[in-house]
């Protein structure tokens, strides 16, 4: 398989490491506007012994991905960028006959008038719009397919396809304990993500309702995370899962909480109340810059974090409804990373190493046949065996907590 990485911060340089210990791939082009840093991560992959290569690429010029791609003939690429960049990278890879993965998806337009009552243009909405398109092409773009979006949804098809006959209720949580020396604020992964799919009005999605929006930080919840991170306070956030599960599997409620924490949230509300979340370019002496983007300047690399950062992270899926046997039943099933294994195992701290595990398997899965498809898919379309099995092999198991007393159905 020759594959086209592009982006090499936190995610890409940690999918890098991961797969130059896997022998699917026959050549790995690591490409992104710092050549500097594409040629670290391609070096990584190369002690492993994956010919590989490092590029320097605009990825907002599709026309530039086009050629990238034309000229090592990739059969996949792999979008580690932040969302603002999958438009050009999907559509090149769509016009050069390659197939396309990536680990978020569109970015979202909140509804005009009702931003918190009803949906605008939905994450995603002109990928899933694209589907027959793809499918007509024989080609496969597999969105979504990281840690949360990604494995949790991998984790909802298990519990459909194993442990339930009726669906009720499933909500993605995710958490942590991790804590990052010298700063009070430093987020572990890209802060003008943080910020879209924080302050933007959450989805939630009822059978009887369809999608709907609600206020940022809505419904909070205390969840009790494994393996020592312990209870969090958990809130709406907007995510993939909510608007992908429900397409494919049949299921009565789609929630997505994170364990943000107080502090975490009023530093987000503070940039909003003051307009450091804007996207929209403003003069600043003799430049322009978005205030969002001087947010992100001020901060320090997420993918330098790992040697100050101590604790795990648990991304994991809860579903409750009725089980193989009539009764009732709930289950959290969930995959922890603690940061001093993955800083050990890879040098790549435990956030972008989680994310970047899932899309190395899945490429894994569709060069071995195990998972195949075409059209614009998400990983709850895969059968989930074959997932779980291979994040065994990976070094990060899964684990699956029981919930309550079972009751027979009323």
């Amino acid at each position: 398989m020759r594959v086209v990485l592009i982006g090499s911060g936190a995610v890409g340089s940690a999918i890098a490491a991961i797969a130059a210990r896997r022998t699917f791939i026959d050549r790995l082009v690591v490409a992104d506007v710092d050549l500097l840093r594409a040629q670290k991560a391609a070096a990584g992959a190369a002690e492993g012994g994956i010919h590989s290569f490092a590029e320097r690429i605009d990825a907002s010029s599709a026309s530039d991905i086009e050629a990238l791609l034309r000229r090592h003939r990739a059969d996949v690429v792999v979008n580690a960028c932040d969302p603002r960049c999958n438009p050009p990278i999907f559509a090149a890879a769509f016009a050069a006959g390659a197939h396309y993965l990536d680990m978020a998806m569109n970015l979202s337009q909140p509804h005009p008038t009702h931003p918190y009552s009803q949906l605008g243009v939905p994450l995603g909405d002109a990928q899933t719009r694209a589907s027959s398109r793809w499918a007509a092409r024989g080609l496969l773009a597999l969105v979504g397919m990281g840690a949360d979006p990604g494995l949790s949804q991998v984790f909802a098809r298990y519990a459909a396809d194993h442990l339930f006959s009726r669906i009720d209720e499933i909500g993605v949580r995710d958490g942590s304990n991790l804590v990052i020396e010298g700063y009070e604020f430093a987020p572990t992964f890209s802060i003008w993500t943080t910020i879209e799919e924080c302050l933007n009005p959450p989805i939630v999605y009822e059978r009887e309702r369809g999608w709907f929006t609600t206020e940022p930080f809505s419904e909070p919840e205390i969840f009790d995370f494994p393996q020592g991170i312990g209870p969090l306070e958990c809130v709406n956030v907007e995510h993939e899962e909510v608007l992908m599960i429900p397409r494919v599997l049949d299921v009565g409620r789609v929630t997505f909480k994170y364990g943000l924490g107080r502090d975490f949230i009023e530093v987000l509300r503070t940039l909003h109340r003051i307009g450091m979340d804007g996207t929209r370019r403003v003069r600043v002496g003799g430049v322009e810059v978005a205030p969002r983007d001087v947010v992100a300047a001020t901060l320090p690399d997420p993918s330098t974090l790992g040697h100050r950062m101590h604790g795990k992270t648990c991304a994991g899926t809860r579903v409750r409804g009725l089980g193989r046997d009539g009764l009732t039943r709930e289950v959290f099933l969930y995959s922890v990373v603690d940061n001093a294994d993955s800083m050990r195992e890879y040098g790549c701290q435990a956030v972008g190493w989680q994310t970047a595990m899932n899309p190395v398997i899945a490429l894994e899965l569709l060069a071995s046949g195990d998972w195949n498809g075409v059209g614009v898919l998400g990983p709850e379309s895969f059968d989930a065996v074959p997932f779980l099995a291979k994040l065994e092999v990976y070094g990060a198991p899964h684990g699956m907590r029981e919930f309550g007393e079972q009751l027979a159905a009323a």
